[in-house]
């Protein structure tokens, strides 16, 4: 499989086929200066836990960066989501001030959000960022259309991101995509941190019990907090004694069991890898790619956790159907894809995109070797 650290978006029309752009694009005044006028992007990846932010000339120097809280509307609403998003754009914006950026000269607001999930929500949410005056014009798309972007070199490709959830997203150079609503078990959904935890936790629970197969997961799971039986996990669990976040602990748990030969453990990693390389297909299909050489790019926690057992089924799902598909899990930070989405945006030339991308590669550890 392989891997990279850095490397269009658009999020189209939900449902079986590849949809045109949509993005909850927004004018927010007159036309900027474009490419070499020294207009700037304003790139935005938010997820539910924090959120990044990237002031970027459009000949790919980054100006300013900042980082801040969580992007959850459908917990605090739109207007308070939005003034959590508003302090770390502040903060880049200000550092881009300080390293030479005249005022009022954002271009594109190209932000990629979570909880963003289908063409409605992106448009809601462009139309309350083009209010906030952040830009010239606001583009909002998913978040994992960042993540795609990160890891291809062209807007060309497709991505699946496994994190506490799952979900997956493809896209063409001109504009169709492909996607899910991705919302949980009422969309289909199977997978993620979250639900791999709750899966251990069944079956481990009915192996404890008499009603399931033995599986060194009901040792497994309590004793990762110090307990000695799964019935007194799942009194604490619903007492809440447990600590917060527990579900996200439990997957490199499950994982592990899994690699030490125990057969039901090894079922859900192979489950797992089922779904990833499923959504993936879909979106290939969707888009007419599954005869052609594209990237298929993988991320989130569980995808870029190294685990060899998934990465290569994963691969082996894939080569099955779609022989000439390049799976590379990324770890390089998704607003990365985020600006370099800005970046296509404004028909910036590829020296910015590299430039862009060198800058990265040199501030994180982008690239996972495997």
């Amino acid at each position: 499989m392989g891997v990279s650290g850095e490397p269009g978006n658009g999020a189209g029309e939900t449902g079986n086929e590849a949809g045109e752009t949509g993005n909850g694009a927004r004018e927010t005044g007159s036309s900027g200066t474009g490419p070499g006028g020294g207009a700037v992007v304003l790139a935005v990846d938010a997820g539910n836990s924090k959120s990044d932010v990237a002031v970027v000339g459009v000949d790919g120097t980054v100006l300013g960066r900042a980082r801040g809280g969580g992007f959850q509307p459908p917990v605090v609403g739109v207007g308070a989501a939005l003034d959590v998003l508003a302090a770390p754009v502040a903060e880049a914006l200000e550092r881009a001030r300080a390293a030479g950026m005249a005022p009022g000269r954002v271009e594109l607001v190209s932000a990629c959000l979570a909880n963003a999930d289908f063409p409605a929500e992106e448009e809601a949410l462009g139309a309350a960022i083009a209010e906030r005056g952040w830009g010239r014009t606001a583009v909002v798309r998913n978040d994992t259309f960042a993540l795609l972007r990160a890891g291809a070199e062209e807007p060309r490709g497709v991505a699946v991101v496994c994190g506490a959830g799952i979900n997956c997203v493809g896209m063409l150079p001109d504009g169709r995509t492909a996607r899910f609503p991705a919302i949980g078990r009422i969309s289909g959904d199977w997978g993620g941190g979250v639900g791999l935890a709750e899966e251990a936790m069944w079956w481990a629970a009915r192996a404890e019990d008499g009603r399931g197969e033995p599986t060194e997961l009901a040792r497994a799971l309590p004793a990762h907090f110090g307990l000695d039986s799964m019935y007194g996990l799942i009194e604490d669990v619903h007492l809440r004694r447990v600590r917060s976040g527990w579900r996200h602990e439990l997957a490199p748990v499950l994982f592990a069991v899994a690699a030490a030969g125990d057969a039901v453990a090894a079922a859900l990693v192979e489950r797992l890898a089922g779904e990833v390389a499923a959504m993936a297909l879909v979106a290939l299909e969707r888009l007419g790619l599954l005869a052609e050489e594209v990237p298929v790019v993988l991320g989130g926690s569980v995808l870029a956790a190294g685990h060899t057992a998934l990465d290569e089924r994963v691969a082996a799902l894939l080569a099955a159907r779609a022989p000439r598909a390049v799976p590379r899990v990324v770890t390089a930070p998704p607003v990365l894809g985020a600006a370099l989405l800005a970046l296509d945006g404004v028909g910036a030339p590829e020296a910015a995109r590299a430039r862009l991308r060198t800058a990265y590669r040199a501030a994180t550890a982008g690239v996972r070797p495997g």
